[in-house]
């Protein structure tokens, strides 16, 4: 017993020792390397996406594109209305019945700086060239696993924590500060049923997004790797 217990703590040290040995890049390589590899999400320049979310009990179905490091744009339809929210590298837009918003509105300063990060097909490839910083916080708990918890901060200020399994070295949560109806609040999306596309990029068929006062889950339901994307449709519509 008296063993035991020598051993115990140098187990825990060692253990400490390992984490901290390793860097931001270390974590985000190996997770790169886990969802295809450089090489492979170099490749990727465009990605279609068709999903359905619930959300307090009702369903909307949607589709979203992104032409990477270019545009991104999620359209729902709920109801007989469409919602959009539309980013590119310089601008975004959005129109919401659900919100009173039912002609194209540019995207407030704030939703475009904390939605830019959408319009790359993987956030974390390259992020130094794009200008972000990273930093290993050492780790969390992310539902049942104790993750790598890294910070990316963009060029516009804006931080993103990152979540990272261990042992599969997925994204299993981000987490960062937004604002909903005006009012400030923590956004948390846990990310699961991660699967290999025909392309061979692995993702999260399954996201949940929790805002706090009011969460939606959403599944993606078809995958299109570089199908052709036209620029324009992303640009706002002029009324």
């Amino acid at each position: 017993m008296n063993a035991v217990k020598f051993c115990l703590p140098a187990i825990f040290t060692l253990f400490a020792v390992a984490i901290n040995a390793q860097s931001a890049d270390d974590i985000i390589n190996k997770h790169i390397e886990a969802v295809g590899g450089k090489d492979l999400l170099s490749k990727i320049s465009s990605m279609h996406m068709e999903v359905s979310t619930q959300v307090m009990g009702n369903e909307m179905t949607g589709r979203v594109t992104v032409l990477n490091g270019k545009g991104y744009k999620s359209e729902s339809s709920f109801n007989g209305q469409t919602i959009i929210q539309c980013i590119t590298d310089t601008a975004g837009w959005m129109v919401n019945p659900m919100a009173g918003i039912t002609q194209p509105m540019v995207m407030p300063g704030e939703a475009y700086k904390t939605g830019k990060l959408q319009i790359d097909v993987e956030p974390l490839l390259n992020y130094a060239a794009k200008g972000y910083k990273a930093e290993l916080l050492g780790t969390d708990s992310a539902g049942t696993v104790n993750a790598y918890k890294i910070k990316l901060t963009t060029p516009d200020s804006v931080a993103f924590t990152f979540f990272i399994d261990p042992s599969m070295y997925y994204t299993v949560k981000t987490t960062f500060a937004g604002q909903v109806m005006g009012q400030d609040v923590n956004i948390a999306s846990t990310y699961s049923d991660y699967k290999k596309t025909d392309f061979g990029f692995i993702f999260p068929y399954t996201i949940d997004t929790n805002f706090g006062q009011f969460s939606y889950t959403t599944t993606v339901t078809k995958v299109e790797i570089n199908k052709p994307v036209d620029p324009s449709v992303f640009a706002m519509p002029k009324q």
